[in-house]
Protein backbone atom coordinates (compact mmCIF):
# COMPACT_ATOMS: atom_id res chain seq x y z
CA UNK A 1 0.00 0.00 0.00
CA UNK A 2 1.03 3.24 -0.89
CA UNK A 3 -0.12 6.15 1.51
CA UNK A 4 0.10 9.99 1.03
CA UNK A 5 2.93 9.85 3.69
CA UNK A 6 4.96 7.92 1.03
CA UNK A 7 4.24 10.29 -1.67
CA UNK A 8 5.61 13.38 0.97
CA UNK A 9 8.89 11.64 2.16
CA UNK A 10 9.68 11.00 -1.35
CA UNK A 11 8.42 14.29 -3.40
CA UNK A 12 7.94 16.78 0.18
CA UNK A 13 8.05 20.17 -2.44
CA UNK A 14 5.57 18.31 -4.98
CA UNK A 15 3.80 17.44 -2.46
CA UNK A 16 3.21 20.01 -0.65
CA UNK A 17 1.78 21.87 -3.78
CA UNK A 18 -0.36 19.17 -4.14
CA UNK A 19 -1.80 18.67 -1.26
CA UNK A 20 -2.19 22.74 -1.21
CA UNK A 21 -4.50 22.42 -4.51
CA UNK A 22 -6.39 19.70 -2.37
CA UNK A 23 -6.64 21.90 0.78
CA UNK A 24 -7.48 24.96 -0.76
CA UNK A 25 -11.32 24.03 -1.38
CA UNK A 26 -13.63 21.64 0.63
CA UNK A 27 -15.38 20.04 -2.71
CA UNK A 28 -12.77 17.67 -5.03
CA UNK A 29 -14.45 15.42 -7.67
CA UNK A 30 -14.36 11.50 -7.58
CA UNK A 31 -14.41 9.11 -10.61
CA UNK A 32 -15.78 5.84 -9.67
CA UNK A 33 -16.80 2.77 -11.78
CA UNK A 34 -20.32 1.34 -12.25
CA UNK A 35 -21.20 -2.44 -12.27
CA UNK A 36 -21.41 -1.94 -15.83
CA UNK A 37 -18.06 -0.40 -16.16
CA UNK A 38 -19.46 3.12 -17.53
CA UNK A 39 -17.60 6.05 -15.26
CA UNK A 40 -19.50 7.77 -12.40
CA UNK A 41 -18.87 11.53 -11.33
CA UNK A 42 -19.46 12.63 -7.70
CA UNK A 43 -18.79 15.81 -5.48
CA UNK A 44 -16.99 14.78 -2.60
CA UNK A 45 -14.90 15.79 0.16
CA UNK A 46 -11.41 14.45 1.17
CA UNK A 47 -8.74 15.00 3.80
CA UNK A 48 -5.72 14.46 4.58
CA UNK A 49 -4.90 12.68 8.00
CA UNK A 50 -1.88 11.29 9.96
CA UNK A 51 -0.43 10.48 6.70
CA UNK A 52 -3.16 9.63 5.17
CA UNK A 53 -5.87 10.30 1.64
CA UNK A 54 -9.29 9.82 3.42
CA UNK A 55 -12.49 9.90 2.16
CA UNK A 56 -16.55 8.71 2.99
CA UNK A 57 -19.41 8.06 1.34
CA UNK A 58 -22.92 8.43 2.98
CA UNK A 59 -25.08 5.42 3.50
CA UNK A 60 -26.88 3.61 0.28
CA UNK A 61 -24.61 5.87 -1.66
CA UNK A 62 -23.55 4.70 -5.50
CA UNK A 63 -20.19 5.96 -4.92
CA UNK A 64 -19.52 4.05 -1.79
CA UNK A 65 -20.78 0.69 -3.70
CA UNK A 66 -19.05 1.37 -6.67
CA UNK A 67 -15.65 1.81 -4.29
CA UNK A 68 -16.76 -1.28 -2.63
CA UNK A 69 -17.29 -3.49 -5.19
CA UNK A 70 -14.30 -2.36 -7.80
CA UNK A 71 -11.75 0.04 -5.60
CA UNK A 72 -10.21 2.07 -8.24
CA UNK A 73 -11.30 5.79 -8.12
CA UNK A 74 -10.11 9.04 -9.72
CA UNK A 75 -9.89 11.74 -7.30
CA UNK A 76 -9.76 15.71 -9.00
CA UNK A 77 -9.01 19.18 -6.99
CA UNK A 78 -11.05 22.09 -7.59
CA UNK A 79 -10.17 23.93 -10.60
CA UNK A 80 -10.25 27.59 -11.01
CA UNK A 81 -9.33 29.42 -14.31
CA UNK A 82 -6.07 31.61 -14.62
CA UNK A 83 -6.71 35.15 -14.42
CA UNK A 84 -5.86 36.76 -17.69
CA UNK A 85 -2.68 38.80 -17.41
CA UNK A 86 -1.77 36.67 -14.48
CA UNK A 87 -1.51 33.39 -15.87
CA UNK A 88 1.66 32.54 -14.28
CA UNK A 89 0.34 32.52 -10.92
CA UNK A 90 -2.02 29.82 -11.59
CA UNK A 91 -1.61 27.19 -9.13
CA UNK A 92 -2.99 24.34 -11.43
CA UNK A 93 -4.99 21.40 -10.94
CA UNK A 94 -3.92 18.17 -8.98
CA UNK A 95 -5.22 14.59 -9.38
CA UNK A 96 -4.94 11.89 -7.27
CA UNK A 97 -5.73 7.79 -8.84
CA UNK A 98 -5.43 5.02 -6.90
CA UNK A 99 -7.49 2.13 -4.85
CA UNK A 100 -10.11 2.82 -2.01
CA UNK A 101 -9.06 0.65 1.10
CA UNK A 102 -12.42 0.16 3.45
CA UNK A 103 -11.30 1.13 6.57
CA UNK A 104 -14.76 1.26 8.42
CA UNK A 105 -17.55 3.18 9.21
CA UNK A 106 -17.90 6.99 8.78
CA UNK A 107 -17.67 8.94 12.01
CA UNK A 108 -21.20 9.06 11.77
CA UNK A 109 -21.88 5.69 12.52
CA UNK A 110 -24.90 5.37 10.17
CA UNK A 111 -24.17 3.24 7.52
CA UNK A 112 -21.32 5.50 6.01
CA UNK A 113 -18.14 4.47 4.47
CA UNK A 114 -14.79 5.34 5.51
CA UNK A 115 -12.04 4.90 3.08
CA UNK A 116 -8.01 5.56 2.79
CA UNK A 117 -6.65 5.88 -0.61
CA UNK A 118 -4.09 3.35 -1.82
CA UNK A 119 -2.11 5.95 -4.14
CA UNK A 120 -0.94 4.60 -7.74
CA UNK A 121 -0.33 8.73 -8.94
CA UNK A 122 -0.72 11.86 -8.03
CA UNK A 123 -0.28 14.38 -11.05
CA UNK A 124 0.18 18.79 -10.90
CA UNK A 125 -0.80 20.27 -13.87
CA UNK A 126 0.28 24.12 -14.06
CA UNK A 127 1.94 26.44 -16.20
CA UNK A 128 5.62 27.51 -16.18
CA UNK A 129 7.06 30.65 -14.66
CA UNK A 130 6.15 32.30 -18.50
CA UNK A 131 3.33 30.95 -18.79
CA UNK A 132 3.84 29.79 -22.05
CA UNK A 133 4.15 25.64 -21.44
CA UNK A 134 1.40 23.34 -19.84
CA UNK A 135 4.01 21.66 -16.95
CA UNK A 136 2.51 17.96 -16.22
CA UNK A 137 4.26 16.47 -13.28
CA UNK A 138 3.41 12.97 -11.79
CA UNK A 139 4.47 10.50 -9.58
CA UNK A 140 4.18 6.73 -9.03
CA UNK A 141 5.72 4.41 -6.46
CA UNK A 142 7.52 2.92 -9.33
CA UNK A 143 9.09 5.36 -11.00
CA UNK A 144 8.95 8.81 -8.93
CA UNK A 145 8.49 11.84 -10.23
CA UNK A 146 8.64 13.15 -13.38
CA UNK A 147 7.89 16.21 -15.64
CA UNK A 148 6.84 16.79 -19.24
CA UNK A 149 6.21 20.30 -20.88
CA UNK A 150 3.84 21.03 -23.80
CA UNK A 151 3.41 24.19 -25.75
Amino acid sequence: MTAWRDVEQAAPEFARRVRALFDAHRHKTMATLRADGSPRISGIEAVFEDGELVFGSMPNARKGADLRRDPRFALHSATVDPVEGAEAQWPGEAKISGRALVAGQGADGEGSDRFHADIAEVVHTHLDDKATMLVVEWWTPERGLRRAERE
